[in-house]
């Protein structure tokens, strides 16, 4: 099969190498024509995934209408917030019908879109739109390291799941395919902002009590959050949940995790984000997740707490202890 990668980036990047390994033929597309002419000719991408090497058969340019000539199926490896800036200028030239799998993982902080909705607006429904997720660091996937994900659809795009999956899937790519295309897309959001907390805490200096306090109280925040917006429960404890957020908290390659930990050393939002080009989705989908909750009704207080620290000027020490003095209660998902 044909694949086209938009969005030379890390992630993308390394789906361009497991395709490629699979046996497909692959395209790489990047925004930025200097720094994609670069990689084409060294092979390396190091300012996004340092120390891999990009094989000769993934073809490389930033001439989207080359990179989707002839494209069976679209990866679109760009943050959420720039899902639709980038989509805008393509459209003319992405061929309708062709499905196109979403790898980001937030939600739009103008309208609260998640990146499927936000492809389909764009495309205007000419293509189907799939969602993959899960435990699936770049720099592992890249290397060949057994990883197992999930690909998510509409139940009257399931042919094109199953296709896709197939597709995706090789020696040490794993994909399952799920149905509930809304909680795989929320569990990608939220375990970000969840993933921002745990990296507080490992900035402040706490221990492994507190760190698995938040990913098993965020896990419930999470479930509690996807199943008001429509969502099925059992996504929250699968691979998009549980097992994204465990990856994302704990692993020295977590973009939130390591944002976060620079957050609770004492550094400012805005200090972290003029140093890094990478991008940690969970800093933007905090504000969009603190509304839309308020909106709902539902109780989120490490993301409410997440989002004081990094827009509300509240100390990460003191929103620990206002986590740890709220009112005793049962444990429950509820």
């Amino acid at each position: 099969m044909n694949f086209a990668v938009l969005g030379n980036g890390g992630f993308g990047t390394a789906m361009a190498i497991s395709l490629q390994r699979a046996g497909h033929g692959v395209r790489l597309w990047g925004h930025d024509p200097a720094y994609t002419a670069e990689l084409a000719l060294t092979r390396a991408n190091p300012r996004y995934l340092p120390d891999v090497v990009l094989p000769q058969g993934v073809q490389v340019g930033s001439d989207a209408r080359e990179a989707l000539r002839g494209a069976e199926a679209i990866l679109l490896a760009v943050p959420t917030q720039h899902v639709r800036g980038v989509l805008e200028g393509l459209r003319p030239v992405v061929p309708p019908g062709v499905p196109v799998v979403s790898l980001a993982k937030g939600l739009e902080q103008r309208t609260a879109l998640r990146p499927s909705q936000v492809v389909r607006h764009v495309l205007e429904e000419r293509n189907p739109v799939l969602a993959l997720s899960g435990p699936s660091h770049a720099e592992e996937v890249a290397r060949g390291v057994p990883t197992t994900v999930v690909l998510a659809g509409a139940s009257e795009h399931e042919a094109v799941v199953v296709r896709m999956q197939e597709a995706l899937a090789s020696r040490t790519f794993r994909v399952y395919r799920n149905r509930d295309l809304l909680g795989v897309e929320i569990c990608g959001a939220l375990k970000n902002v969840i993933a921002l907390a745990a990296g507080i805490a490992d900035g402040l200096g706490l221990g492994d009590n507190t760190k698995a306090a938040v990913l098993s109280r965020g896990i419930v925040e999470m479930a509690r959050f996807g199943v008001a917006e429509g969502a099925d429960l059992h996504t929250f404890f699968g691979l998009a949940g549980v097992g994204d957020l465990a990856v994302t908290a704990y692993s020295r390659h977590g973009r939130n995790r390591a944002f976060g930990e620079r957050i609770g050393r004492g550094e400012a939002v805005e200090q972290i984000l003029a140093s890094t080009r990478k991008v940690a989705e969970g800093v933007w989908t905090a504000g969009v997740v603190h509304q839309r909750a308020s909106d709902l009704g539902v109780d989120v207080p490490i993301c409410d707490a997440v989002h004081a620290v990094l827009f509300g000027g509240v100390a990460p020490r003191a929103m620990v202890q206002r986590l740890m003095e709220r009112d005793p209660r049962d444990e429950t998902w509820t």
